[in-house]
């Protein structure tokens, strides 16, 4: 698949950074829709179905952190944020909502291209088709790899692509201890940043989605001063 069939949403409210973020992806050759508002943001996104969405905090309307929950809600398009907020609280908070990746201002424009070709690459082109296609853990859990869908009980179950991804890297070896360093370059990729607190958050997002009682959970547990395992 080639990036002139990626489609990108950018919602940003500085005219000058907005444009420099389609010129730069223009140039990679990916489809661009723009916009600064929130509302309409949430409008394109339902209309045009981007394949990224690279997400400002500051916009009017509806805020990027409320923005990207709505977007939660019904859609797993990976989300970048790319925003001055850089405390590690807003960079959990924005991740906790199903944030994919997260970008500071000022930034470089490669790096946020290579950002943007590395969530692509790991949602779109990764090699999750390795196996069985389809696993049926239990009565209550069934995970198809192929479509990209988990159900609970035999309800659909919305996972963010972060969250996909971790659950079928856990669920793939049943029993065995990843490292939270481990998780982060399987999950996240070797370029990511971030602290190992990423990966608990994406943790506690999934338990809650996949668990009977996500404070014990049964599935995906914690292996204490190692990391987590799925199982066993």
């Amino acid at each position: 698949m080639t990036a002139t069939k990626r489609k990108v949403l950018v919602v940003e409210d500085d005219k000058k950074t907005a444009e420099l973020m389609e010129v730069y992806l223009q140039r990679e050759g990916y489809q661009v829709l723009s916009t600064h508002d929130g509302r309409q943001a949430l409008d394109l996104a339902r209309d045009e179905l981007p394949d990224l969405v690279l997400l400002d905090l500051m916009l009017p309307g509806i805020n990027g952190m409320e923005l990207c929950r709505l977007l939660r809600e019904e859609s797993g398009v990976p989300i970048i944020m790319v925003t001055a907020r850089s405390t590690e609280m807003d960079k959990l908070k924005g991740l906790d909502l199903g944030a994919d990746d997260y970008v500071t201002k000022p930034f470089s424009p490669r790096e946020l291209m290579a950002r943007v070709r590395a969530v692509l690459r790991r949602t779109v082109d990764e090699q999750i088709h390795r196996g069985p296609s389809q696993v049926a853990w239990d009565d209550r859990l069934h995970i198809d790899f192929a479509k990209h869908q988990v159900s609970v009980q035999g309800q659909p179950v919305h996972l963010t692509p972060t969250e996909f991804r971790l659950l079928a890297t856990l669920i793939r070896e049943p029993g065995r201890v990843f490292s939270r360093g481990q998780l982060i370059e399987k999950v996240l990729g070797f370029g990511f940043e971030g602290s190992d607190r990423t990966i608990d958050v994406h943790i506690l997002n999934l338990r809650r989605k996949i668990e009977p009682d996500p404070n014990r959970p049964i599935y995906v547990k914690s292996v204490y001063g190692m990391g987590y395992k799925f199982g066993g």
